[in-house]
């Protein structure tokens, strides 16, 4: 039976179409290479494995764990005014409103155009020539409404969106890593701030000693029983024992500046604060649940993952550009030359078109393909960022915790060590106004308790820096699991196939549906929610 000559040239184009199609939708060879980490997989080490696991996640507010209120409100001050936070927001507003762009792309567009014109007609043979017009002023005058609608065959539209979408939500999770590490800045700066005071203190109290010890080294010199050299050991001293007193004072107003500026302030505002009153009493213990929950509560490893995301929906936009797509379009116009200003609304004077528009890739010099390797090679790269976040943030909670445990050690024995100093220092000091020993051991006990007191005073603002950097290295109560995005969406779609069969494009060769075709038909091109 031999088919009609219409429907033979209707399968010939349909096949046509179908071999340009197969032509064009030519992805072979180009995708990932690499795969995110599981935070499980990786060995956490013995500190993190040794470490107390009785701790919850931080809280909102770990600060306030110090007990310090003057603390409490420079962070509040500084969360609300820091010109880096304010960029951060910034820069999620942007990304919010290029996602509402990419969401305007799949909806219905209409346009319209007015044009009211006056014209002149010249009455010139070799422009015009005679006629019913020549020389004569009328209206010519045009009004349009266009429609346009893009069916997005492919869903190259709607990926578009959820890429724009993704970005929106890795620009909110920097805004929160940003606002973390303010916090820890502020609470480590205020901790310096702290330390240095206690020095001072030190030195002041040395200074006192020292000036004491030389007022006596005098009286016994002008008793009879001192010597001179004693007398100048004394106050050989005291002009160092100054200058660390005013280093420190400089270093006080120098933190003063750094706490107003990260407040967002001037340096004027540091110079109202007070003497810190830290009291730290918080056990190094970590959740239960590390590394495992690790990634949903780091908002720098958050917003990781949303950029791999992104990257993954933007495969899926370079690969829908390979396909046909079709728009709707329409127009209805109104169009008038002569007559009075409204005649071109008369009914008369009316036109319309309506109908689709075909568009598929040719002949494009290899684009398409360039623009799907650069989109699976960022792809990659997003991954290995996001992998390497999460080394990093392990490294971090692994080092802090080895830190805190060895800093308590230091402290214990430091402590022990500025006490038996002190004792010495007291036993040299009696036995020299006794004249029992020379001044020597006077100089010799006051250096050795000087520095087991700076020791100490060191390292117990160093234990309460770790603490800040350990918070801020578990989240800082700044993000939950819930706010990234779901395992799946962290892939691309698989690349559609098309073959030859019984059935023309969209089969395995065999005449039976591919299973990818079949899916795509149903519009689930996207594995998995979100």
């Amino acid at each position: 039976m031999r088919l009609p000559i219409g429907k033979l040239r209707k399968a010939s184009a349909f096949l046509a179409l179908s071999m340009i199609i197969a032509g064009c939708a030519n992805t072979h060879g180009i995708a990932p290479q690499r795969q995110t980490l599981e935070p499980s997989a990786l060995d956490a080490g013995h500190a993190v494995r040794a470490a107390e696991r009785s701790a919850r996640w931080p809280d909102a507010h770990w600060w306030r764990a110090y007990g310090d209120t003057q603390l409490d409100s420079l962070v509040s001050t500084a969360l609300a005014g820091n010109p880096t936070l304010a960029a951060a927001d910034a820069r999620v507003r942007a990304a919010q409103s290029l996602a509402g762009v990419a969401a305007a792309a799949l909806a219905p567009q209409v346009t319209g155009n007015l044009s009211l014109t006056r014209e002149h007609w010249p009455d010139n043979p070799l422009y015009y020539g005679p006629g019913e017009l020549a020389n004569q002023n009328t209206w010519n005058n045009t009004g349009t409404l266009g429609f346009s609608y893009r069916l997005d065959l492919w869903g190259g539209d709607q990926r578009n969106h959820e890429r724009a979408l993704d970005t929106a939500h890795q620009r909110a999770a920097d805004a929160r890593a940003a606002q973390l590490e303010l916090e820890v800045n502020l609470v480590r700066a205020y901790v310096g701030f702290s330390k240095h005071y206690s020095l001072r203190d030190i030195a002041a109290d040395t200074l006192a000693r020292q000036q004491a010890l030389s007022t006596l080294a005098r009286r016994r010199l002008t008793g009879g029983i001192g010597t001179q050299l004693e007398v100048n050991q004394a106050e050989a001293a005291l002009p160092e024992y100054e200058r660390q007193i005013e280093a420190l004072d400089e270093a006080i107003e120098l933190d003063r500046n750094e706490l107003a500026a990260l407040t967002g302030k001037g340096p004027g505002a540091g110079a109202t604060l007070t003497r810190p009153t830290l009291a730290l009493d918080a056990p190094v213990a970590l959740p239960s649940a590390l590394p495992a929950e690790l990634i949903g509560h780091r908002p720098d490893v958050v917003a990781a993952r949303w950029a791999v995301a992104a990257a993954a929906r933007g495969i899926d936009v370079a690969q829908a550009a390979f396909y046909p797509n079709i728009n709707l379009v329409a127009s209805l116009g109104a169009f008038a030359a002569g007559g009075p200003l409204f005649q071109f609304l008369h009914a008369g004077n009316g036109g319309w078109t309506a109908g689709p528009a075909l568009s598929l890739p040719i002949f494009e010099g290899g684009a398409l393909r360039s623009r799907l390797g650069a989109a699976a090679a960022g792809y990659d790269e997003a991954v290995e960022r996001y992998n390497a976040a999460v080394i990093a943030a392990l490294e971090q909670i692994a080092d802090q915790i080895v830190r805190l445990h060895s800093l308590a050690v230091q402290q214990s024995d430091a402590e022990r060590s500025a006490a038996v100093a002190q004792r010495s220092y007291r036993l040299a000091q009696v036995g020299f106004k006794r004249g029992l020993n020379d001044y020597v051991n006077v100089i010799v006990g006051e250096t050795q308790w000087l520095s087991a007191q700076q020791h100490v005073a060191q390292i117990r603002a160093a234990r309460l820096a770790e603490y800040a950097s350990l918070m801020g290295s578990l989240g800082g109560g700044l993000a939950v699991p819930a706010d990234g995005p779901q395992r799946d969406s962290m892939r691309p779609a698989p690349p559609r196939e098309f073959g030859f069969g019984a059935l023309g494009p969209g089969t395995g060769g065999t005449g039976e549906p591919a299973p990818d075709a079949v899916a795509h038909a149903s519009g689930d091109a996207r594995p998995g929610t979100r």
